[in-house]
């Protein structure tokens, strides 16, 4: 049972406000949760992670991709520990945005062989990004890209989560041309895949996916081509940031295809569920909430639903913060929580991304996890937090 310690009233460091003053921000009391899974679950929960970047190598950071794979993968197995599963390469990996197709094969390799060791739960992104969006000339060509890298990550031993394709958004003008390139790809796939929809809001070169920038045509598609395909489906992530559309399309899919929450600003209420059903999870924002969410999971399959709600609730404003518009670059908070609790040594990441945030954003990020009760270690997180600030010109 997690139970809060005494106040650190010592503990103490100047963070900046939006006003442009500094104050002397007093960590509050915190909250310790149990580094391993403490009882059986009854949601199915993936942590989509992120790939720690290797400081220290002589690369070109916007142009190549340099990653630590011993730190890396030792992040999944804290996540394991905890009795998660792994979504691997996928955004929340900065694929797409720093994290190329063969660095990102050589990851799900990794990844796939390490779960193996201990019979963990994983799956990978398969996507067509090796594909250049400008160099697809029609939909052959992104069944072809798909078809390649399904192949690559079955010959590996992995389970499939069906990415997006931003050639396809190119490409695909109605519902026909989806369900041509779906239909095709889902009949070859050896076990059952997760279908994403990832919302433009993660990714804009995604925007009128489904063949339609209309949200309700595009969900009738969708539903449409994944209950065609539901022996070759065994759920659908929906990151969309609307907690009423998810629900609509819960409620609207084949009784054997499960949701997956990929909701980082309602997931707390989606996972719990109502009478009529409930989502599983699959969410970047359990990178940086792991072991709250680990715990928070095993009270809700004991019967315990406000112990739920008292430990992923105070989170959720946290996770609001890091995907904050633009949301793409939530990757960035991401990083910095695993930073701040010791999961890596430094805060540098894959194709740079650690800047795409402000100095200001990290100040109320820290605020908001030792609200939360997230900082694992107080001590640790606030002497890094002041090393931070101190490149940033904020004196602690």
């Amino acid at each position: 049972m997690n139970k809060p310690v005494q106040p650190m009233s010592s503990l103490s460091l100047k963070l900046p406000k939006a006003d442009r003053s500094i104050e002397t921000y007093r960590l509050a009391a915190s909250r310790t949760f149990p580094a391993k899974l403490e009882g059986p679950l009854n949601r199915i929960a993936f942590s989509a992670v992120h790939t720690v970047a290797d400081p220290f190598a002589d690369n070109d950071p916007w142009l190549s991709v340099a990653v630590d794979w011993d730190k890396t993968i030792a992040f999944r197995e804290h996540v394991w520990d905890l009795g998660l599963g792994v979504a691997e390469a996928m955004d929340t990996a900065q694929r797409g945005m720093g994290l190329d197709w063969p660095t990102s094969l050589e990851l799900i390799t990794r990844s796939v062989a390490a779960a193996k060791r201990r019979n963990a739960l994983v799956f990978s992104g398969a996507g067509t990004d090796h594909l250049a969006v400008e160099d697809a000339r029609s939909l052959d060509d992104v069944i072809r890209a798909y078809e390649e890298q399904i192949s690559a990550v079955e010959k590996v031993g992995g389970r499939i989560i069906l990415m997006a394709s931003r050639a396809l958004a190119k490409l695909g003008r109605n519902a026909d041309d989806y369900a041509k390139v779906y239909d095709r790809v889902l009949s070859q796939v050896r076990e059952p895949v997760i279908i994403h929809w990832l919302g433009d809001m993660f990714d804009p070169a995604l925007t009128g996916y489904w063949g339609t920038k209309d949200l309700d045509k595009a969900m009738d598609t969708a539903v449409a081509i994944i209950s065609g395909n539901a022996a070759k489906v065994d759920g659908v992530k929906v990151s969309l940031l609307d907690k009423q559309r998810e629900i609509d399309m819960r409620r609207r899919l084949d009784t054997r295809i499960k949701m997956y929450t990929g909701d980082d600003f309602n997931y707390a209420e989606l996972i719990a569920g109502d009478e009529q059903g409930f989502s599983h999870a699959l969410l970047g924002i359990f990178d940086a909430i792991a072991p709250a969410a680990s715990y928070a999971l095993s009270r809700l399959a004991a019967g315990d639903e406000a112990g739920f709600h008292d430990v992923l609730g105070p989170t959720v404003p946290l996770s609001r913060h890091i995907f904050k518009a633009p949301t793409r670059f939530y990757k960035t908070g991401v990083v910095f929580m695993a930073y701040l609790n010791g999961h890596q040594d430094h805060f540098t990441m894959v194709g740079g991304q650690e800047s795409t945030r402000s100095t200001l954003h990290l100040a109320e990020l820290f605020r908001l996890a030792d609200k939360a009760g997230l900082l694992a270690n107080p001590e640790l997180a606030t002497q890094r937090m002041k090393t931070v600030l101190a490149t940033h010109g904020v004196e602690s």
